[in-house]
């Protein structure tokens, strides 16, 4: 039994040894697997999963967030335990991804990270992290191209809410005002980098209609 465990335990970090190899060597590569741990998210998540999720603890410390890498990406195709709470779409920029707790290395290479402990959908201002990997990439790369007027969705698949988005500028990364709540406002506010990781691009819409999840209004998440 031990000679087993060791077996599988060798072969476990041999595969994933030549898959971050091969990310670390082909980008077209590292967005394909970080393309397919979105949408296999995407398309298990259930309402029951997504509320069992949503009381796992996560990280929130914004200064261990780092570019995501090869070895990173291999790590959440082999074994990916983040834990998915919703969905999230832009249909415009053909972004649908899941929405992931708090902003661990996992988190990031899944989906949406949430920025705050404990924050609700269709509440206060519930904002959003991800990575941007190139231009029409992976993640939140597509949030480059949004344009004020656009859709975003978030649902936990029991309620879809809709945001217009009113706001999109690149800030500094100092900026952590963006993510206060604003009395009277209910808003989703998403972040990702911009100008190489010096800066970042802040985009916020506010909630317009809050819908029962249900087979057409959670179409734009597929």
């Amino acid at each position: 039994m031990k000679k087993m465990k060791k077996f599988f335990s060798i072969f476990g970090t041999i595969i994933l040894l030549l898959v971050a190899l091969a990310l670390i060597f082909n980008q077209p590569i590292k967005e394909y697997a970080v393309k397919r741990i979105s949408e296999r998210n995407l398309t298990t998540l259930t309402a029951k999963k997504a509320h069992s999720n949503a009381k796992k603890k996560g990280q929130f410390d914004f200064k261990k967030v780092k570019p995501i890498s090869a070895t990173q990406v291999a790590k959440a195709s082999v074994n990916n335990d983040a834990a998915v709470i919703g969905k999230m779409a832009v249909p415009s920029v053909n972004l649908r991804l899941p929405i992931v707790v708090g902003l661990s290395d996992n988190s990031l290479s899944t989906g949406g990270g949430t920025m705050k402990e404990n924050e609700k959908m269709g509440k206060n201002n519930y904002a959003l992290a991800g990575h941007y990997m190139t231009n029409k990439g992976a993640l939140f790369s597509p949030l480059e191209n949004a344009e004020i007027g656009d859709m975003a969705y978030i649902t936990d698949m029991k309620r879809v809410y809709t945001y217009k988005i009113f706001y999109k500028k690149i800030v500094p990364p100092t900026a952590v005002y963006l993510l206060d709540d604003i009395k009277g406002q209910t808003l989703l506010t998403l972040i990702t980098c911009a100008d190489g990781g010096t800066n970042r691009w802040a985009l916020q819409g506010s909630l317009v209609s809050n819908q029962p999840a249900n087979k057409k209004t959670l179409a734009v998440f597929s």
